[in-house]
């Protein structure tokens, strides 16, 4: 019963994410930039839901997992350069940050490091449960590596579809240095959360 349970809640994650999608994309602010978006996003919740019980993630991967896809999908609606976070702030805090450029792109790239870390290292102990520092390198090895998989994504899109749905796929902003900064942000965030999970670690297992 316990595993059933525990089943029903990639379903009800995917049902929510799915909602969203439909909703976000019945009227984005470019549609072959939302499409572009999802030609990831969609595949890849699909995969999670149906190989649910295969995958065999805790409940709490796989509301960090969902919670980023539907991040994610907020970004994808407006195109990441145009979400309005800081008119947000405003409305709710009474206060924004006056920065130039919109940084939604680079929280999403932080909250990847930061949200996907744990599932990947859930995946990686059904191989090697009895080596944690091993794991957490692995983990750091595959967040680079998809990091830098999806910038060259962005790169081939940019080369290959018209100049203007490019530049709103990228999402650079006019930053040459922009696929670097979203790579160095996924890195840190893998990293602090490999850092925080050690210390609590250190912590349980000290008399």
């Amino acid at each position: 019963m316990r595993t059933q349970q525990h089943s029903l809640v990639p379903i009800a994650l995917g049902l929510i994410l799915a909602i969203e999608v439909v909703a976000l994309g019945w009227a984005p602010y470019d549609r072959e930039t939302w499409l572009l978006e999802n030609l990831i996003l969609v595949p890849v919740a699909v995969w999670l839901v149906l190989a649910r019980r295969r995958v065999g993630l805790s409940t709490l991967s796989w509301c960090l997992i969902f919670a980023f896809l539907g991040l994610h999908e907020i970004g994808s609606h407006y195109t990441y350069s145009l979400v309005p976070w800081m008119e947000w702030s405003e409305a709710v805090f009474g206060w924004a940050p006056d920065w130039p450029r919109n940084h939604y792109d680079r929280f999403l790239h932080l909250a990847f490091g930061l949200l996907i870390t744990l599932p990947f290292e859930e995946l990686l102990a059904r191989g090697i449960p009895s080596r944690p520092t091993l794991r957490r390198s692995m983990c750091i090895c595959v967040m680079v590596t998809l990091s830098t998989g999806y910038e060259l994504i962005e790169w081939a899109a940019a080369l290959t579809f018209e100049p203007e749905l490019g530049i709103g796929f990228v999402g650079a902003q006019g930053d040459p240095w922009d696929a670097q900064k979203d790579m160095a942000l996924a890195l840190a965030g893998c990293c602090a959360v490999i850092v925080m999970r050690w210390i609590g670690i250190r912590r349980i297992a000290a008399p």
